[in-house]
């Protein structure tokens, strides 16, 4: 039996640095000293030198005195996370382009870039180089401005193993790609996974960046339990419970695209027939639509002639509609069954039909749910509607020194 590893002096710091860093980002209002002491359990004494720590670092930094709590003693100083300083990087290759995002620990998107491209069929060594161009100023930008880059995630639309290996890519045509292949990886060393989780992190409140005081536009906690479904060309999908993304077993749960909705239905690029994927994704409701066919039905111009004639109330685009909500709401209610959350976020290229698409789901979903009587089924359209997954993959990178701060501490740019 192998002997257990102490922990020292040094993980303990780590772990409640870690503690104190993720408390701040996930509460809704600044938090003073005595409040982040009663939040986390630590001692004032140890608050106040972990606290001296933080703001050495650049970590936080106080705000004005809130003179309104107390008439007695000197008034709490708050916390806030500081600007400037610590920075994460995203990189997403998509089915209609790829790009590459900065983005502060305080939420703020500190550089962006995004190419839209028609990526079907297309050379992975290419992609990556065409990447690595576009991330190459980004990351001289953050130099330049005095950042510390604290990691880096990549999201891709297909399964990937131990954030190593794309092992398929269907709406790409890629498969078995070693990513350490490409010089892009082996620089940043990205914490690579499919772009449906991703974009699911970046909804979570506070996972990796300062929430927003009073809690922003979003409707979650950062502790709340939701399905995400990620719909375009392909569609893909995330279980989140408890603020935490359920991987599964071998990191491949969540993928709703290929839950099939009628064995006898149409042939999916996964090679199964009657995959969600081909009833809802946007290639296939183009199609449906009898707008075009094959490689033109992928365009974004596509897509909006779809919308357009869909509130016009064209009968081939309301049939189209209809029929792939009809299959979203068969996986929706089964998914919600099968892991009992209550939530189901709606990202990407359905979430265009607004509010008033969630509430006819939420109205047909209630009636599929096996415990209606005790749990109210919510439908949400995403609060980062904007390259969630790109976004993620950056948080992905910033809860690498969430984690461990102190390996970072002391270092230089």
């Amino acid at each position: 039996m192998a002997s257990l590893r102490s922990i020292n002096q040094e993980d303990l710091r780590n772990h409640n640095l870690s503690v104190i860093i993720d408390t701040i980002l996930r509460s809704s209002s600044p938090l003073s000293r005595a409040d982040l002491a009663k939040a986390t359990g630590l001692t004032k004494a140890t608050m106040s030198l972990l606290g001296a720590m933080l703001l050495d670092n650049q970590v936080v930094r106080e705000m004005q005195p809130d003179s309104s709590q107390s008439t007695y003693g000197r008034p709490s100083t708050p916390f806030t996370v500081a600007h400037g300083r610590w920075a994460g990087i995203g990189l997403q290759i998509n089915t209609d382009g790829y790009g590459c995002m900065a983005l502060d620990l305080d939420g703020t998107v500190i550089d962006s870039r995004w190419e839209d491209d028609d990526m079907r069929e297309t050379d992975p060594d290419d992609i990556f180089a065409r990447l690595d161009a576009i991330s190459g100023p980004i990351e001289e930008d953050l130099r330049r401005k005095g950042y510390r880059t604290v990691g880096s995630g990549l999201a891709l639309p297909g399964l990937v193993a131990d954030g190593r290996e794309l092992l398929m890519a269907r709406n790409l045509g890629w498969g078995q790609l070693k990513l350490e292949r490409f010089d892009l990886f082996r620089r940043l060393g990205p914490v690579a996974g499919n772009e449906a989780r991703m974009a699911a992190l970046a909804q979570i409140p506070g996972y990796a960046t300062q929430r927003p005081v009073g809690g922003g536009d979003s409707r979650l906690s950062p502790t709340d339990s939701f399905i995400y479904i990620s719909t375009d060309i392909g569609i893909g999908g995330a279980v989140v419970k408890r603020g935490t993304v359920d991987v599964g077993d071998h990191g491949f749960a969540g993928e709703l695209g290929h839950v099939s909705v009628d064995l006898n239905g149409p042939t999916c690029r996964c090679g199964r027939r009657g995959c969600l994927e081909t009833y809802a994704g946007r290639r296939a409701l183009v199609e449906a639509a009898d707008i075009v066919t094959g490689a033109r039905a992928v365009s974004p111009r596509a897509a909006d002639e779809l919308y357009r004639r869909w509130e016009a109330g064209d009968p081939g685009a309301v049939d189209a509609i209809d029929r792939g909500l009809d299959a979203m709401i068969s996986v929706m209610a089964s998914a919600i069954n099968t892991v009992d959350v209550d939530t189901v976020i709606l990202g990407g290229f359905w979430s265009n039909f607004g509010g008033n698409l969630a509430q006819r789901l939420e109205d047909r979903l209630t009636q599929l749910v096996l415990g209606r009587q005790a749990v109210k089924v919510r439908v949400l359209m995403p609060s980062v509607a904007e390259y969630p997954a790109l976004r993620g993959a950056a948080e992905v990178g910033l809860r690498k020194f969430i984690d461990n701060p102190l390996t970072f501490f002391g270092q230089g740019v």
